[in-house]
Parts: structure tokens; sequence; C-alpha cells
């Protein structure tokens, strides 16, 4: 056979590049292992046996020569339509499934007319050459068919989410073998991670220790109780499972200690916390390390830092390694947003797509569940059945406000067979229950500043930044004593700054006053006798009200719920169209209805009321269609689906801020941007200095004269524009958080 090979490799002959046997054989058991979790080695291993048949031809050998000599352009010769060609000459059926993997293995997944563009009309193909390079790999056939079954309405998208699974173990595997190959250096630190066996030695001594020193206060006795529960579950079968937790409740720890002794119980090998917000994910990050060690938590979301260190220091390969497993999620703890997690699960780029099959026997916690995006709601949850349903994996459905997802007449795609691990969430609720929530009907702001102005210590929630600011110049401009701004339009550096000052406040019991946006709510740890709400969705006003009496202290000394939590509607600002009306008119049902709007009982009316007001709009871009229609002849639109799943709009810009107390922080990474062949430490560190605007926004600071253009590329706000009390200041505001 003549010797052919997969990859050169600089400074070394030719006789000792990578021989293609040797790296199909490589990547064909790598696959198999991936895939073996969900029964699928055989296809896995076929699929890697076939992925770069395509480079066993002389056009590809000459290409590989001239390429070693700096002679050749990158990708001019084809080599993945070969692999994709042969499937489908095996089995015209079967073998159309792993022409999709195996033609994209590279550029991505694609759609079915693109595959069969490239199949019917294939350029440049040497395929007598790769046939009998194949002859002498030993396959003989394709697997007889997928490995699972299911009723005919699930299977178009059971079938299209198991390519999906099948096409990551392929990418990861062809990846991890060619770094072996190119980058050993590299491929030496993706190793050392403690097992998950370690970290339960790890945790559960330091967990205990904190129980026993815990104050003996009703609040703790129930933090007490919610762990007991999620402890005493944790033997219970893989599945769907919810944890319904009133802010303050500890589910964090709790939920971080079921996720441990599941995976225990049923040999699961990772633990995957998806969360709405990087503020949360830096908090529960930090908590883990506290009792997991800084070794065993990979946070992947864009503000993730990485920290300086000398090659020879330990903090070098911890952190070389963690910067890594953000490729794969081969790591036993991951944090990341919901934005990467699940728009991952619908992505076609192989990128994206290498770290899927590494959820395959996982515990996956979607903390602040509630916060599924109605939009992608039906697509979400057919993704989260298939991962339960077929790859072994656990979901938690972790909040104080579980959304109405479960299966009931009026809501068919639901999720079957969910468990709650509190073992009565009415009751819970009525033992946390720390506030009462009134309703005041319409206030002008002179009329919200005089309540404000009249409060010792009060926390206000508005919809947009443009009210949070006139809000605080109002209550600053009447006198009131320490007056607080907080909103986006201040980058996270100075907010956690802001945020500081007023644990401080409250710590010390002196008067403060905050204006605020949303971003407050989710993931801020602190504690108001009064927080005003301005009109928002049920779960909205849950979360604010999590910042009221949080530590229950008024509610033990008066004998009864003692937080004050007051909704109003901004008469002096329009509610911002869209999703924000739409939650304000589910919330006004349930505040019509419901003496207590935070009950488990309102909770569940509120979700569906939502999601019965959004009727089809809950698969808004028809996902599943793109997904399932055309099962019967194995078409899929993987590239169509995989640019409609955009949670987020890409409608914004990074504004890189020099924030007084670390401007020459901020210069300093600035020039590194300027001269560093590669900007990337330096563009993760400035998330910290980074606020993200409107394209209108950026205009109007062009138009003033505030923005520095660096390389082109990243735009720097001017000292002028931006204040200590405010953030970012232009003369229009927008209505985000």
């Amino acid at each position: 056979m003549t010797h052919y090979y997969a990859h050169t490799a600089e400074q070394l002959p030719q006789k000792d590049w990578h021989p293609l046997s040797s790296h199909l054989e490589e990547v064909a058991n790598r696959a198999a292992g991936f895939a073996a979790s969900f029964n699928a080695g055989d296809w896995a291993r076929i699929a890697g046996l076939l992925h770069d048949v395509g480079k066993a031809t002389p056009a590809f050998q000459d290409y590989l020569v001239r390429s070693a000599a700096g002679k050749a352009r990158r990708g001019e010769i084809p080599h993945a339509i070969h692999g994709a060609l042969l499937a489908r000459g095996m089995d015209p059926g079967l073998g159309k499934l792993l022409a999709y993997i195996l033609a994209g293995h590279h550029g991505g997944l694609p759609n079915a007319d693109d595959l069969m563009r490239k199949l019917e009309r294939p350029k440049a193909v040497d395929l007598d050459a790769a046939r009998q390079f194949l002859d002498h790999l030993g396959i003989s056939e394709l697997p007889r068919s997928v490995p699972f079954q299911t009723n005919a309405s699930e299977l178009g998208f059971a079938i299209s989410f198991f390519l999906r699974m099948l096409y990551s173990c392929l990418v990861d595997a062809d990846w991890l073998d060619t770094e072996k190959f190119c980058a050993k250096d590299t491929a030496a630190y993706r190793c050392g991670f403690p097992t998950l066996a370690d970290l339960i030695a790890r945790f559960f001594p330091t967990l205990d220790a904190l129980v026993e020193k815990a104050p003996d206060t009703p609040v703790n006795a129930i933090r007490q109780s919610i762990l007991a529960a999620c402890r005493a579950h944790a033997d219970d079968e893989p599945g769907f499972f919810s944890l319904t937790v009133p802010t303050g409740g500890g589910k964090t720890l709790s939920s971080l200690a079921f996720a441990l002794e599941h995976a225990r119980a049923h040999d699961l090998d990772r633990i995957v916390y998806v969360i709405p917000y990087m503020s949360i994910i830096e908090q529960n990050a930090q908590v883990f390390r506290e009792f997991l060690g800084d070794d065993a938590v990979v946070e992947h979301h864009s503000s993730a830092q990485a920290r300086d260190a000398d090659k020879n220091d330990e903090s070098y390969a911890m952190t070389r390694r963690a910067r890594l497993a953000t490729e794969n999620w081969d790591a036993p703890i991951i944090a990341t947003t919901a934005v990467q997690f699940f728009e991952s699960l619908f992505a076609a780029k192989p990128s994206r797509c290498r770290k899927l099959h590494n959820l395959a026997k996982s515990v996956i916690i979607l903390d602040e569940a509630q916060m599924l995006p109605p939009p992608f709601l039906l697509p979400c949850l057919a993704a989260l059945k298939e991962l339960t349903a077929r790859y072994g994996a656990t979901v938690v459905l972790c909040t104080a406000t579980q959304p109405a997802v479960k299966i009931r007449e009026d809501f068919t795609k639901g999720l079957e067979k969910v468990r709650e691990i509190v073992p009565d969430t009415a009751a819970l609720h009525a033992s946390l229950k720390r506030v009462t929530v009134e309703n005041l009907g319409a206030l002008t702001d002179d009329e919200l500043n005089e309540r404000l102005a009249g409060e010792e210590q009060a926390l206000c929630i508005v919809n947009t930044r443009r009210h949070a600011r006139e809000l605080f110049e109002r209550l600053r401009d009447s006198g009131a004593e320490n007056v607080v701004h907080l909103s986006a339009s201040m980058c996270p550096a100075h907010r956690t700054q802001v945020i500081a000052a007023i644990k401080e406040h409250l710590r010390e019991g002196r008067s403060c006053r905050v204006a605020s946006t949303a971003l407050v709510e989710a993931g801020v740890d602190i504690d108001f006798p009064a927080v005003y709400r301005a009109a928002a969705g049920i779960d909205s006003i849950a979360q604010a009200a999590g910042r009221c009496d949080r530590e229950g202290r008024l509610t033990a000394a008066a004998g009864a719920p003692a937080g004050r939590v007051y909704i109003f509607t901004p008469a002096d600002h329009a509610l911002p169209r869209g999703h924000f009306t739409q939650t304000w008119n589910a919330a006004g049902e349930v505040l019509r209805k419901y003496n207590d709007v935070l009950a488990p009982d309102a909770v569940e009316h509120y979700f569906r009321h939502l999601f019965w007001m959004q009727g089809d709009k809950l698969d808004d871009q028809q996902i599943l269609l793109d997904l399932s229609e055309g099962w019967r002849a194995s078409e899929y639109s993987f590239r169509d689906a995989a640019g409609k799943f955009q949670i987020i709009k890409n409608d914004m810009r990074s504004l890189i801020v020099r924030w007084g107390p670390e401007s020459d922080t901020v210069d300093a990474l600035i020039n590194e941007l300027r001269w560093s062949e590669s900007p990337v430490r330096a563009l993760r560190a400035l998330q910290r200095y980074t606020v993200q605007v409107y394209e209108h926004q950026l205009k109007e600071l062009f138009e003033q004269g505030a923005i520095e253009v660096v390389e082109d590329e990243w735009f720097v706000l001017g000292d002028r524009n931006y204040s200590d009390e405010l953030g970012v200041v232009e003369q229009s505001e927008s209505s985000i958080v």
C-alpha cells in the first residue's frame, strides 16, 4: 500500500510526517470512545475511519508537499467529500446521514440542498484512489440503524440531534489527534483535572463544617432542610428534576451537593451549570472554588479572565488547562451561560459543536430556569428531552419561580416526569416568606422620588437605563444622602465597586437609596428593607423581592413578613415594547387574582398565561421544522437552524472605557492591543472595562468626538464621557439594563 500522510510537520523530514492510517485509526478509536456513552460507538468509529480518506489521493499528497514548501493555498484540494461519497455508496439511506458529518467536519454541518449539491456534482474528486485505501481499512458495512427508537413525531428531531452529537465526537477526536501530532506542548496540558470522586472528598467535609458553624436561625434551619432533601434524592434515577427554592434558600450549594452525589450514584462524568448572567457565573464559580479548589472549575463565558503566571508556575498549567477545556468541556465542573449552552446545542460550526458529546452522562443544572427564552422555548425543551432520554443526562430546573414547562393538556410539548426535589414547595415558600407585595398603581417620577426620599434604605429597580439615570439625578438633587446609581452603562469593574459600597452602607446601617436597572436582580447579594419594582413579570418581581429582607432579620424580629416590596407603573416612562409588555400583561393577570403573587400556584399561573400569549411564537423561527420536517428523505437544514437560533441578537457594540481608579490598567491593556500579535489576553482582561451600547449610541458618541478607534477595530471612550456616578454618558439613553 502506498504510504499516505495526514499532516505535515515543520522542520521534520517527510518520512516523519503524520501517517494517514494512524490518524484515521486514532480518530476512530477516540470518537468511538466518546460515542460509547450513547451507544453509538460503531457509528463514530466508521465516521473516524472515513473522515479523511480523501487524503489518500496523489493530488492531496502533492498538496501536502507543496504546502510544506509554502507553495500551496490552504484548502485548495478538497478531501472531506470523499468519505461522504463512499458512505452514501455503501448505504444510500444511512450513508446519507453520515455524509452530513463527513462532508462538514471542517466547514460545518450543511443544509440538505448544499450536501446534495456536493454529492451529486463533486469537484476534483479521485474516488478510485480513496476507495482503494478504504479497502485496506476493513470497513465492510455501515451500522444497520440508529441506536434508538422513538415515535414518528419525534424521530426527525431525534435523528438530527443524534447527528450533531455524532458530529461532536468526530470533530473533537479529529482536533485532539491532530493537536497531539502538530502541537504536542498544547496537548500535554489537557490532563490533570481532579475526578468527581476527588471533588466529593473535598466538598462534603467543607460543607458539613459550614453547616455545623452556621448560626441557629430559622432561615438556616430551612436551608439545611433543603440541603437534606437534595442529598436524599441524589440516588433517584437520572432524568428531569426541579429544585424550587425561594431566593435566599441556599440553592447554589444544595444543588451542587445533589449534583455531586447524583453523579457518584449513577457514574456520571461531569456537572454543567447553565446560568443566564455572567455576574452570577462569576459569583457561583467563586463559591465552587472555595469548596472544590481552584483546579476544579472551568468558566466558559466572554469575560472569563486568564490569570498571568510564569510557565514554571503551577498556576500557569492550571490556567492553560482550564482555557483548553472551554473548547470541549472536558472538565469535571463547567460554568457557562445559557446563551453559550443553548446556541451550541443548535450550532453547525465545528468549534461550537465540539463540546456537545461531553453533555452525555452529565448533570445539567439550569440555574434561574425561568429565563428560558420564550421565542426558543420549544427547541430548548426538545433538546433537553433528547439529552435525558437518549444521552444519559440529568437536568435540574433550579429556580425560585418555576416556569410552567411540564407537559399538560394545553402544552403537549412540555417535559414529562419532572420530579420535585423539595417535598412541599408551598410550605417552603410560606416558611421562607419575608416580604409583602403591594401594587401602588401608576406613580409619577415626583411621587416616586418623594416615596424613596422618605425611606432610610431603599432599592428601586426600573426598566431602562434612562429612567435609572433620571431617578438617580432627581434623588441626588433633592438632597437625599448616599444616593447610588447602578446600570449596565457602567463597566463591570465599576459596578463591582459600587455594589461593595452599597453593601457597606447597609452593613453599617447608613441611609442608602439605589436607582438601578434589572441587573441588580441577577446574583447581587444585597438586603434592603424596602424594594420598589417598576412594572415587570412575576419572575422579575420575585427576583427583586430576593433583595428585600434577604436574611430574614426583620421578619424574625417582627414575627411576620416584614420586608416591603412595592410594584408601580411608571407614569412618566412608557413600558418597553415586546417582551416587557407581554410579561407585565401576564403579571397583571396574577396581580388581580392572587393575594400572594409569589406563591408557587401564582407563579405557575403567570407562566401558563405568558406562554399562552406567545402561542406559536414559542418556536418563533420554526427551528423544529428545519430539523425534523424532511426526516423521511434525510433532509435537515442544520445551517439554517444554527443561523436562526440566536438568543441575543448581535445589534450592540463593545465600548472600552477608562474607568478612573483603574485607568492605568486599562491604558496598559489598550497599548497591548496596539502592539501584540495575539490580543486575546488583553481583550479578555478588558471585558471588565467594557460597556455594551447600541449602534445609534455609538454613532452619537462618534459625532461628539468621544470615540478613539484602536487598530481600526476596537472602540475606546474618551474620559469626559464616562462618569463616576453614571458610567457612559451621552444625550440619549437606551431601553436595556
